[in-house]
């Protein structure tokens, strides 16, 4: 791999980017912190579980789960498994493909799915929306789409 060169970046750029990142983990921390205390699975667990309820009835297969998520394949493999042994998915063989599976959400998986949302959703709203006003909210959406 190779990188073009480029100007260095600037002071405010370097500022800019740490200041992302620890926005990054103090929210993520914030959130599973909130879900600890709650008593609920961790955040990585709801990503899984959402993507799998919008894949509806016919489920998802855990290499398109993979994809969604951007985790490799290792990890996505042992989350798969404990999400599983908890109850919260099932896991059903792919008519076209005998040896692939789908997953789809069990009845325990969407409740804990909501009530994972209750406390996620609050937390959004302590680390964001408390801090930021709408508009606020609104331009920095916008620039962080520009990033992505």
């Amino acid at each position: 791999m190779y990188f073009i060169r480029m100007n260095k970046p600037t002071e405010i750029i370097i500022t800019t980017w740490a200041r992302l990142l620890r926005a990054n983990n103090a929210s993520v921390s914030k959130v599973e912190c909130a879900l600890k205390k709650a008593g609920l699975p961790p955040l990585a667990w709801y990503d899984v579980l959402l993507e799998v309820k919008r894949a509806g009835k016919e489920g998802i297969r855990p290499f398109e789960l993979q994809n969604e998520l951007l985790l490799p394949q290792y990890g996505i493999s042992r989350l798969l498994n404990r999400i599983c042994n908890a109850g919260y998915l099932e896991r059903f063989s792919c008519e076209e493909d005998g040896r692939g599976q789908s997953l789809v959400l069990t009845t325990s998986g969407r409740k804990i799915l909501k009530q994972m949302w209750l406390v996620y959703s609050e937390a959004i709203e302590l680390v964001v929306g408390s801090k930021l006003t709408t508009k606020e909210a609104e331009i920095l959406s916008r620039l962080l789409k520009k990033l992505i």
